[in-house]
C-alpha cells in the first residue's frame, strides 16, 4: 500500500544549485585524481556558469530555474559562479560568461559559450543530454 502511493506521488520541482569546486569534484568528476573524463552522477546535468553582474548571466537565469522546474526528475541543474569558483572556472577555460556546461550520463560532456534562446535549450537537453530515453 505505502509502495503504491509513493509512487503516485508527483516529482517535486527543484530550484537551481549552486556548485562549488569541492562539490564538482565530490558529485561530477574530480580532475584531481583522475586523467580521462568519468562522471559521478547518475542523472545528467546542467552547470551555469555566470557571475553576479554579467546582463546576459541574468537573462539566463530564470531560464535555468525554469528547466530546473520542467526536468526536475531527469536533470540536475547547478550554477557556478567564475568569481567564487575560480580554480573550476579555470580547469573549464572559462574567460567569457554565460558558459553552460552540459553532461550526459554516459559519454563526454559539451561546453556551450553565449547565451542561447530557451528552445535551443531545450533542444539540447532533449537531443544531448536525454538521448538515451527516446
Amino acid at each position: 500500500m505505502v509502495l503504491s502511493l509513493l509512487t503516485a506521488m508527483p516529482v517535486t520541482a527543484e530550484d537551481v544549485r549552486y556548485i562549488t569546486t569541492e562539490q564538482f569534484r565530490e558529485r561530477i568528476f574530480d580532475y584531481t585524481k583522475e586523467k580521462d573524463w568519468s562522471y559521478k552522477g547518475e542523472k545528467p546535468c546542467v552547470i551555469d556558469f555566470y557571475t553576479t553582474w554579467c546582463g546576459p548571466c541574468k537573462r539566463l537565469a530564470p531560464i535555468m530555474e525554469e528547466m530546473s522546474q520542467q526536468y526536475c526528475d531527469r536533470v540536475v541543474f547547478y550554477k557556478a559562479d567564475t568569481e567564487r569558483e575560480r580554480e573550476l572556472a579555470y580547469v573549464f577555460g572559462i574567460s567569457s560568461i554565460p558558459q553552460v556546461l552540459y553532461i550526459p550520463a554516459e559519454g563526454k560532456p559539451m561546453l556551450l559559450k553565449g547565451l542561447y534562446p530557451k528552445e535551443e535549450i531545450v533542444k539540447i537537453i532533449d537531443e544531448f543530454l536525454l538521448k538515451s530515453e527516446k
